[in-house]
Order: structure tokens, then C-alpha cells, then sequence
């Protein structure tokens, strides 16, 4: 007798030995996943007990004729299968103008063929959450050099995390008239824009749920981040819910074919030998870039990146009419945007080290006013000089230096642990347009008037300069922040990724010591609210006791550390419009003077 079987039945028994067989191949010591187009080989880290596959292309190398156009999806590649046990190259590194070598923002050589990205998933995750990591680096620096493992073994292994890779520098964000019409602008993010597809198409593959998926990053990498959800006019495309955007660096803005990208066009095709005369509007000026040698174009780049202004990048995203339509500071406050929620901070003192660090006189304060914003009329110069008035009064730039409260006695206008008087107030200022204002936008963006849901919060933990946090993510340096306060908030940022909320228990928050202090909630979580522009409400980030390290880096940068035994979270609610006298009201001005930032 035949027995006759249906193809339901069948094509299910395949599926399940297909799942059992897959799933066998991630539980290995050397787990290898197929992914149609290649097979990758990784391994499993004992200490960490996650799956690690490091260098997994997930594009067309963007090399020759494929500088400066849209990324591509990788070719088929299945004669073996490849190791992906060893970090990336990075990408060419482009460095900020003026800054001491030892702050870490120099050019490197590096190599074109850099869109990679990491992956670290738990042996036996089936449909997790999904976070990708967008580094920052001002748009010209770094890679996926970060180990989220110690921030996913916190949340108990509930979530994978993609750490990805894009186009730096020149060669991800020249612009011209010139560039837009023989190639593309913005590559750099069109080339996070192919990442997110591919984790669309791929990571369940690793374990991950397509649907669940947040996009963050620090610095630029949140700024970055921002982009993504303004894309094509703030379309959902559906590749994300989620936004993690820390210090979002949201600096000029400009049109594609402005004078100021134009210019470091011209002067990246001169220093690389490719100007014809003095017209780079010439066929023959691209041409000649697309077939240069790549040490050339690495160099070009770096010595125009690190030729403007203290703490500069050349080479910033662009207005360019189609992937990024109009200026953060107008977009965001029309609420055109992709996502579901965000949650969203700051760090206390994020105008170091990138701001200028030698104003000590009221010339040079105007001085420096002017120069940075040359296209303020003459009443934006007042206005801000009213708003940042205070500078002058009763603090010079050699006050005694300790951080301020926030909501009461001086203010981070004129006073902190790194300095005082015009000093401090270029600091903030810089802080307030390149990171912190554009956190406050982001979040009344997603407010629940929008149908959106936001979280806010101030990074507080002493020294708290831009991009300290970063070793609270990631474990970066095991002495500081703390353990307690690490602890609290990888929860905070795990559960944001897998519970939509960063609301976490009371214990968790307090990090492990009954002495710390935290907003607490009847239910046995703490109270943290959603932000809303009626009741802005923040949570301050800090820890108090211990003993304070003195660190001195260079003559402009020197800070305290605060270590253990006895230091304890100190978690509060403040209201983030009035904190610091006022910060709300100066971020509506810099929403106003916002197409002369331009931002």
C-alpha cells in the first residue's frame, strides 16, 4: 500500500528540520550561518556565552567605480565558508581640525572596503529584540569597534545587537553640484539605510525578530540616527521602531550644492591632485577621484577634515533634496518622522572636548560668536548675547570649578568642573546647539501628542564630557562609571530595547546599594514619566560618595573621577525646560535661528 503524503505535512517537516538544524549550526563552538548569498563561520565566547560573528559584509566593496554611488548588496559567494572570527578593517578615518593627538580624533589610513558589521546573538535566540549600533566619530572617525556583550549579558542575554559599519569622511559625505549629478551625496548614510534592509532580510537568521528592531547610537551616530527616521521626508519604511540617540551630534546642516560643502569639494580635489584650473565643476575632476589612488583620497581627506576650526569635520550629511529633505531643527518640529518611540539624553558637560578651550575675554567671546555663525543677523548676535548674557556677571574664566545642581544656584551658562565665566558659556553653547537641544527637539517629536511615545534623560556621572557614557554601554573601562550606576543604566537602555519602556525595578536602579537614591513608584519600579511639552519631565543620571581621582589630560582638559568604596546612584526627576536656568527657552532660540545655523 502506498502511503500518500500532503505537502503541508512535508513542507512542515522541512521547516522544522530546517529550524533544528540551523539552530544546531548556532549552538556549535563554531556556529556558522547561512545567509543565501554567503555562509559566515563565528564562535562562541565562553565568558560572555554569546555567538559572535565579526566582518560580515553586507555590501558591494564601495571601491573604483563605486566611490561616491549608492552601496550595493554583496555578490553571491558560496565556494566556502567564510571566517567571520576577526574585527573589520575600519573604514578611512578623517580627524577633527586642532585637537591634541592624545584626545583621539586623528586621521588614519584606513581601507574602502569597510561595510561590514558585527554581530553578537545568545546561542538559543529565537524572535529576540534587536539592537543596531550606529557609532559616532563626527561622521569621519571610528567603526565597529564596540562590545555590547557585557550590556546584553545585563539585560539576561534578552536581546542580539548588530554593530554596523559605514563611509567616512570624503568618502562618505563629499558634496557638490558636481558630486550629486556624476554620483550621490550622503553615501555614508544610504550605506546604513542597505544595513537596516539587511537586517530586515538576515537577522532572523541570527535568532532576531525583524519587527522589533532599534536603531541607536552616540554623537554622531544618533545624530545619524535622527536622519534615518527624517528619511525621504520621515516615510516609514517600517525598518525600525525604536530610537536610542544619545548626545545626538546635529552640527551645519547645509545644502548640497553650498558654498561651504562646495568648498571642501574644491579643496579635497586640489590635495588630491584632481582640480582642473579652478573649475571643479568638470567631469573630468570626478573622473579623475573616482580613479585615484586610494592612499591619495585618504589623505586628501584627513588634511581637509583637520584644516577648519577647533573641533571640526569637513565632511558632514547634507540637505540633498531626496534621502534628506530639510533641516533637523524644521523637520523634527513638524513631527515628519519614522519610529514608534525614542528615548533620548544628553551628558552634563558635552561641550568638551570639541569646543574651542581658550576664551577668556569678552572680545574673544564675540569673536568666537561671530565666527562660528557667520550667517546670525545682526539681531540673532543680540539675542544670543542676551540669552548667554550671564557669562560675564559675577563669575570670570578663572572661578573655582565644580559642577552645578541644575535646578538651583549657578548654571552650566557659567559654571562647571571644567570651567567658568566666557570659558563655560562657549562650552554650553556648544553643547546646547550640537547635542542637547537637538535631544529636546527629538523628544517633542515623539511625544504622545504625536501618537509617539519619549524618554528623556541628563548623563550626569562626573566628568561627563561628550562621549563618557560610552563606557557605560559598553564596559569600556571596568573602573569607571561605577558598577551600580552601569548597572542601572544598561538596564535602563535593555529594557527600552525588549520592553519598549526604560522604566525599570527599584533594585535595578539603585545598582546594588541600599543607599541610593531613586524616584520610586508604588509598583516596585521606579517613576519616570513621559516626556510631553506641558511637563518636560528628565531623569537626572548621577551618583554621589566615594573618593574623587584628579586626571589631567592636557592644559585645557583635566576632570575628576569618582571611584569606589562608597560611591551610590543618585537617580532624580528635574524638569528639563528650567534645568540650568533655562534650557528650553535657549533651545527654542536655536530652533528659531535654525536655517542661519544652518541646522
Amino acid at each position: 500500500m502506498i502511503s500518500l503524503v500532503s505537502p503541508r505535512s512535508t513542507l512542515f517537516t522541512i521547516l522544522i528540520c530546517t529550524t533544528a538544524c540551523l539552530r544546531a549550526h548556532l549552538q556549535a563552538d563554531n556556529p556558522v550561518v547561512d545567509l543565501a548569498y554567503a555562509r559566515y563561520r563565528g564562535y562562541y565566547n565562553s565568558t560572555s556565552r554569546l555567538n559572535v560573528f565579526l566582518g560580515v559584509r553586507y555590501a558591494t566593496p564601495p571601491v573604483g567605480r563605486m566611490r561616491w554611488q549608492a552601496p550595493q548588496p554583496p555578490v553571491l559567494n558560496r565556494t566556502t565558508i567564510i571566517p567571520a572570527t576577526h574585527q573589520p578593517p575600519l573604514c578611512p578615518q578623517s580627524g577633527a581640525a586642532q585637537l591634541p593627538k592624545v584626545y583621539g580624533f586623528s586621521s588614519n589610513l584606513g581601507d574602502e572596503d569597510c561595510l561590514y558589521l558585527n554581530v553578537f546573538t545568545p546561542p538559543s535566540a529565537r524572535d529576540l529584540p534587536v539592537l543596531v549600533w550606529i557609532h559616532g566619530g563626527g561622521y569621519g572617525l571610528s567603526g565597529a569597534v564596540h562590545d555590547p556583550s557585557d550590556w546584553i549579558n545585563t539585560n539576561d542575554n534578552g536581546f542580539i545587537s548588530v554593530m554596523i559599519q559605514y563611509r567616512l569622511g570624503a568618502f562618505g559625505f563629499l558634496s557638490s553640484a558636481d558630486v550629486a549629478k556624476y554620483g550621490q551625496t550622503n553615501v555614508g548614510l544610504l550605506d546604513m539605510r542597505l544595513a537596516l534592509e539587511w537586517v530586515q532580510e538576515h537577522i532572523s537568521q541570527f535568532g532576531g525578530d525583524p519587527l522589533r528592531v532599534t536603531i541607536g547610537g552616540e554623537s554622531a551616530g544618533a545624530g545619524a540616527a535622527i536622519l534615518q527616521a527624517m528619511a525621504y521626508g520621515g516615510r516609514e519604511d517600517h525598518l525600525f521602531n525604536n530610537i536610542i540617540a544619545s548626545s545626538p551630534y546635529t552640527v551645519t546642516q547645509y545644502r548640497y550644492d553650498d558654498q561651504v560643502p562646495t568648498g571642501h569639494y574644491q579643496a579635497f580635489a586640489r590635495q588630491a591632485g584632481c582640480l582642473v584650473g579652478d573649475n571643479s565643476a568638470s567631469p573630468q575632476t570626478f573622473a579623475c577621484l573616482m580613479n585615484a589612488d586610494t592612499n591619495t583620497l585618504q589623505n586628501a581627506s584627513g588634511v581637509v577634515s583637520t584644516s577648519g576650526a577647533w573641533g571640526t569635520f569637513a565632511f558632514l550629511p547634507v540637505i540633498d533634496g531626496h534621502f534628506i529633505r530639510e533641516l533637523p531643527s524644521k523637520q523634527l518640529l513638524e513631527k515628519k518622522i519614522s519610529g514608534k518611540r525614542v528615548l533620548t539624553g544628553n551628558n552634563a558637560n558635552d561641550g568638551i572636548p570639541l569646543s574651542l578651550p581658550y576664551v577668556e575675554t569678552t572680545a574673544d567671546f564675540k569673536t568666537y560668536v561671530k565666527d562660528t555663525f557667520p550667517r546670525f543677523t545682526a539681531s540673532d548676535l543680540s539675542r544670543l548675547l542676551e540669552i548667554y548674557g550671564s557669562a560675564s556677571s559675577s563669575h570670570d574664566s578663572f572661578g573655582a570649578l565644580y559642577d552645578t545642581l541644575g535646578d538651583r544656584g549657578l548654571t552650566a551658562v557659567n559654571q562647571s568642573e571644567f570651567a567658568t565665566g566666557y570659558q563655560q558659556t562657549v562650552f554650553n553653547i556648544f553643547a546646547e546647539t550640537s547635542f542637547d537641544c537637538p535631544s529636546y527637539w527629538l523628544a517633542d517629536a515623539f511625544s504622545r501628542s504625536n501618537g509617539k511615545e519619549s524618554w528623556k534623560y541628563q548623563y550626569s556621572v562626573t566628568p561627563a564630557y561628550h562621549g563618557a557614557d560610552l563606557t557605560a554601554y559598553f564596559s569600556v573601562d571596568t573602573a569607571t562609571p561605577t558598577e551600580g550606576i552601569r548597572h542601572a543604566f544598561q538596564k535602563m537602555l535593555g529594557s527600552f530595547i525588549i520592553k519598549d519602556s526604560p522604566v525599570i525595578s527599584i533594585q535595578d536602579a539603585k545598582g546594588g546599594s541600599s543607599d541610593a537614591i531613586v524616584p520610586e513608584n508604588s509598583d516596585g519600579h521606579i517613576l519616570w514619566p513621559m516626556w510631553n511639552s506641558f511637563s518636560p519631565m528628565m531623569m537626572d543620571l548621577n551618583t554621589t560618595g566615594g573618593s574623587l581621582l584628579y586626571r589631567n589630560v592636557t592644559e585645557h582638559l583635566a576632570y575628576w573621577l569618582r571611584e569606589n568604596p562608597g560611591v551610590v546612584n543618585h537617580l532624580r526627576l528635574a524638569n528639563a525646560y528650567s534645568w540650568e536656568g533655562g534650557r528650553g527657552e535657549r533651545c527654542r532660540f536655536w530652533r528659531e535661528v535654525g536655517p542661519r545655523v544652518p541646522q
